[in-house]
């Protein structure tokens, strides 16, 4: 028996290895008592991030809600710019085409006027444009001229008016002018 072990001794090495470990998990491991408090602790740390979760996900949604607020803001002033911009600029194209069109219309209306006389022909409008209020002013006169005429001379206007000078039972005369005349009978 020189060089080895015998079964027993084998058998009580393993039994006081076994023992060192039965003594190393009692030190190691938990009573029920300890059990119940880690238990604990671990059920508040994981309401505590539960309530941590929730926290962070009102605050988020709160800066996305304000971040698209503003990004729509953003858009918003963007695109008023944008359009005031375009307005301005198609503004600035139609006061330019009409300052054109103004000075093509000019340079057209000094190319009549010297191709069509100038001041003759100006003068010559002029003359007719008086004739042609002369006319009217003389026809709107006649007719109020004629009236008051016949007012004060009846008995000379009255069968040229188309009227009849009457005599009345008193022996006095006036011009009656009829509205509706008389049938002519033939006789």
């Amino acid at each position: 028996m020189s060089g080895g072990k015998d079964s027993f001794e084998i058998l009580a090495d393993e039994l006081a290895r076994m023992g060192q470990q039965i003594a190393h998990l009692q030190r190691t491991s938990l009573n029920k008592n300890e059990a119940d408090a880690l238990n604990q602790k671990i059920v508040e740390g994981v309401e505590q991030m539960s309530e941590a979760g929730r926290t962070v996900h009102s605050a988020l949604s709160k800066q996305m809600s304000l971040g698209l607020d503003k990004l729509r803001l953003e858009a918003i002033i963007a695109a008023t710019e944008v359009a005031n911009m375009a307005i301005e600029k198609s503004h600035a194209e139609s006061l330019a085409a009409a300052q054109n069109y103004s000075k093509a219309a000019g340079e057209a209306r000094r190319e009549a006027w010297r191709y069509f006389g100038g001041f003759w022909v100006w003068l010559a409008s002029i003359g007719a444009g008086g004739a042609v209020l002369g006319l009217l002013a003389a026809f709107l006169i006649i007719g109020r001229g004629d009236a008051r005429e016949f007012g004060q001379y009846p008995g000379v206007y009255c069968t040229t008016a188309g009227g009849q000078v009457i005599t009345n039972p008193e022996g006095r005369r006036f011009c009656a002018i009829w509205i509706d005349r008389p049938s002519q009978s033939g006789g």
